[in-house]
């Protein structure tokens, strides 16, 4: 008999908490505003074009604001998950590296906000819209030199400083390395004990039955 998932005694299936998210969650999420900063400069220019070629402001660089909107949340959401592993992660890369990484994503964050503020000022109507989209779309491109910075240092905490050692198993890596190799001694050392205590043995005998001789 096929029981349907509509049956009472069909089995339900429930997926542990731990297994719905990654741990750690900001490996994952501070990928976002990186790529978003490399493309928002595209998007910025791209609407500039589409402006001078005769589209609407408010579609074309619309496209920008949401974009940069996405970044800032991604940012803000980027920095609170590092902060909650900061100090599992500061135990074993220390704490200069660490705050090398953390001053960069803030600082990302923070500037994100403002060109994120700019670029909502380019939907204005005549020259200052005008200005306000320039100036934007040059914020846009310093916004691609901070992501490289958190990019490069995030890298440096996981290649140089091994960051993903806070998260091993215990029975995993170095530490199932360390274990096997003194596994490894001790039976090196029991099987030596064992040759070692039959050859006394063997000794023992020999000598008792010299003497009775």
């Amino acid at each position: 008999m096929v029981l349907s998932d509509r049956d009472p005694h069909y089995p339900a299936i429930t997926q542990p908490e731990s297994d719905v998210l990654p741990d750690p969650l900001h490996p994952m999420i501070v990928h976002f505003p990186v790529v978003l900063s490399v493309l928002l400069p595209f998007a910025a220019f791209g609407a500039l074009y589409a402006i001078k070629g005769g589209a609407r402001p408010m579609r074309a660089w619309g496209v920008a604001i949401a974009m940069s909107a996405a970044l800032t949340a991604s940012a803000w959401v980027a920095v609170e998950t590092g902060e909650d592993q900061e100090e599992r992660v500061e135990s074993v890369v220390g704490e200069a590296p660490l705050d090398t990484h953390a001053s960069a994503g803030e600082a990302l964050m923070v500037t994100s906000v403002g060109v994120l503020m700019v670029l909502a000022l380019g939907l204005m109507p005549g020259d200052r819209g005008r200005l306000a989209r320039y100036v934007g779309a040059a914020g846009t491109l310093v916004m691609g030199v901070m992501a490289y910075r958190v990019g490069h240092s995030g890298g440096e905490l996981v290649y140089t400083h091994n960051a993903a050692a806070a998260y091993a198993a215990p029975g995993s890596g170095a530490a199932a390395a360390a274990g096997e190799g003194a596994a490894a001694t001790g039976a090196a050392a029991a099987e030596t004990g064992g040759e070692g205590g039959e050859r006394g043995e063997r000794g023992e005998r020999e000598e008792h039955e010299r003497r009775e001789r």
